[in-house]
């Protein structure tokens, strides 16, 4: 910012006309030889210490700039309207950003208006330039004021610079019951809409605007909150490549795989697999138990296991053969 803190008594013109070679270099080049100020209110000090000029000096230096380019009259128009970008600075503080940064743009948009400026036309430059100083002032603020883009048509812009002091307004002309609340009412939503120019629905998406706040889609520490991060609810995986074969080889699985399974199996393996794990509820009710099968088929308890174990190797054998043939 270095441009911004620039000592302006170095682009004031020469008090004499016979100024020596090089006076006058220093004059005609001043921006590569002043100084930084180094502190923002010592910059705001030396505005204030600028001369103001007449209208007859306006409209002689802007004469000058227009016809033949020069440049030191710029210099004076801009030096002399700098308390002016100061001034409007003030208006947008409560916006959270740097005053020094919204200085730096309003005065960006001070020198397209001493650029731009025809005496011509009547009018001082102060009234012309206001616009341009709060334009670049307002693209600022909308570009930096949170990562994500809060106005982008004419409407939002206008409730964006307007919305928080009309609320403010409406709020202290509420009655005891209305003090309070955070949110407008209908009464006051249309009012406002009424007032800009607006319409009423686009006053409260603008209202959920400014009450919101930026959430980083992904979580960027190591404090265990990646479960409440956006990306682990907003991501839809139903149809990604991986998930989609997984939920398809599961199906098979369920459904003609364990059928060509079971196949393989002689009749009283398929019978105790289907009656120890295919017949039993979610709620562990169904199916018999070990002791249950050892009693029907007349040997142990050991045996019926010995007989489900071999049989369910039989079948994963027999699952991995088919899966690799589909």
């Amino acid at each position: 910012m270095n441009a911004v803190f620039a000592a302006p008594s170095a682009l004031l013109p020469m008090a004499s006309s016979r100024a020596s070679p090089t006076s006058t270099l220093a004059v005609r080049d001043p921006w590569c030889m002043v100084p930084s100020l180094g502190n923002l209110d010592a910059y705001i000090s030396a505005t204030h210490g600028l001369p103001m000029l007449t209208q007859a000096e306006e409209s002689s230096l802007a004469r000058r700039l227009r016809d033949a380019g020069d440049l030191q009259a710029a210099g004076q128009l801009v030096l002399s309207h700098l308390r002016l970008v100061v001034s409007v600075s003030r208006q947008y503080l409560g916006y959270g950003l740097p005053q020094g940064d919204l200085i730096q743009e309003g005065n960006v948009g001070l020198m397209k208006a001493v650029k731009r400026f025809d005496p011509e036309q009547g009018v001082r430059l102060v009234s012309y330039a206001l616009h341009w100083i709060k334009a670049e002032i307002h693209e600022y603020i909308l570009k930096n004021w949170r990562m994500v883009k809060v106005a982008t048509t004419k409407a939002q812009r206008k409730l964006f610079f307007n919305l928080r002091s009309m609320k403010q307004g409406l709020k202290s002309q509420a009655g005891d019951a209305d003090t309070h609340r955070s949110t407008l009412t209908p009464t006051e939503v249309a009012t406002m809409a009424a007032k800009l120019g607006v319409k009423a629905d686009e006053v409260v998406e603008m209202e959920m605007r400014l009450g919101g706040g930026d959430i980083a889609l992904e979580p960027h520490g190591d404090d265990g909150e990646e479960t409440y991060a956006p990306i682990a609810y907003l991501a839809d995986d139903r149809h990604e490549p991986t998930r989609a074969l997984e939920a398809r080889h599961r199906a098979w699985l369920a459904g003609d795989g364990i059928t060509a399974a079971l196949a393989v199996l002689d009749d009283r393996s398929r019978r105790i697999v289907e009656e120890r794990w295919l017949k039993v509820n979610d709620d562990s009710s169904g199916g018999m138990t070990l002791h249950e099968l050892a009693a029907e088929y007349g040997v142990s308890a050991e045996r019926i296991r010995q007989i489900e174990v071999a049989a369910m190797k039989k079948m994963k054998k027999a699952l991995e053969g088919a899966a690799a043939v589909a």
